[in-house]
């Protein structure tokens, strides 16, 4: 994957939104149900998530205007946009772009890992034939959908140094993408880790490769006063 004229790629998972909190809550109770009264475009930031992005503001307001991202690209989801907007308010060259949105479940959306055993029990034994990542639960999008909308994005863009705002599935599929890292690879890295609120995953390119220079990096979160959660996607998870 060779972005042209692209030499830095950051990736910023959004703040704990209210969706994480509900989702944990009704996971840990055993409902088969979350409790969310928007749909998963406007699920906005938790009280946390808002102290994480305010965080992520003084934290790049710190900066050298030499390590400022020259394009900054989000999610439109609220929970994204919102955390982008409060990392870097008013950045010049900003954008929306629909292709950074959270992967969409169909039938499975707002059920637990609970709900969707219950609800559709044949439906786990058809992940296992066909893999996590080409599975596609029912009206809804497999990773490999997820990483196609990723590559036709990444081909567009037009900045030296880019900082996207997206998901807990964006980190991943990213490192699919940029790193070459294979399907296996990237399952068990999946099923092993969450990626944190807020955190930072860069890539610098390097003779022509991309080389992984952050992963899913908290620090700045810590450094300027806030708290680093990790809380799982529910687009991840189910």
């Amino acid at each position: 994957m060779d972005p042209v004229g692209v030499d830095w790629i950051g990736l910023i998972r959004h703040g704990e939104s209210s969706g994480n909190v509900a989702w944990e809550a009704a996971e840990a109770a055993g409902h088969d149900v979350v409790d969310l009264p928007e749909r998963d475009a406007d699920v906005p930031l938790s009280p946390e998530g808002e102290r994480q992005g305010k965080a992520l503001g003084r934290w790049f307001a710190s900066m050298p205007r030499e390590q400022w991202p020259d394009l900054v690209v989000s999610s439109p989801y609220l929970r994204a946009l919102d955390t982008a907007h409060l990392a870097v308010p008013g950045h010049s060259r900003s954008r929306v772009d629909e292709r950074l949105r959270d992967r969409e479940l169909g039938v499975f959306d707002v059920l637990t890992k609970h709900g969707v055993a219950r609800r559709y029990p044949e439906e786990p034994a058809r992940e296992r034939r066909l893999g996590k990542f080409y599975y596609r639960p029912p009206g809804g999008e497999s990773w490999a959908d997820v990483a196609l909308r990723l590559r036709s994005l990444l081909r567009d863009l037009d900045g030296r140094r880019v900082l996207l705002f997206g998901h807990e599935i964006t980190a991943f599929l990213l490192r699919y993408l940029l790193e070459g890292l294979p399907e296996r690879d990237l399952t068990t890295f999946a099923r092993n880790m969450v990626v944190p609120n807020g955190s930072l995953t860069s890539w610098r390119r390097e003779e022509g490769l991309w080389v992984l220079e952050r992963e899913s990096e908290t620090g700045h979160l810590v450094e300027e006063g806030a708290e680093p959660t990790a809380d799982e996607d529910a687009a991840t998870a189910v």
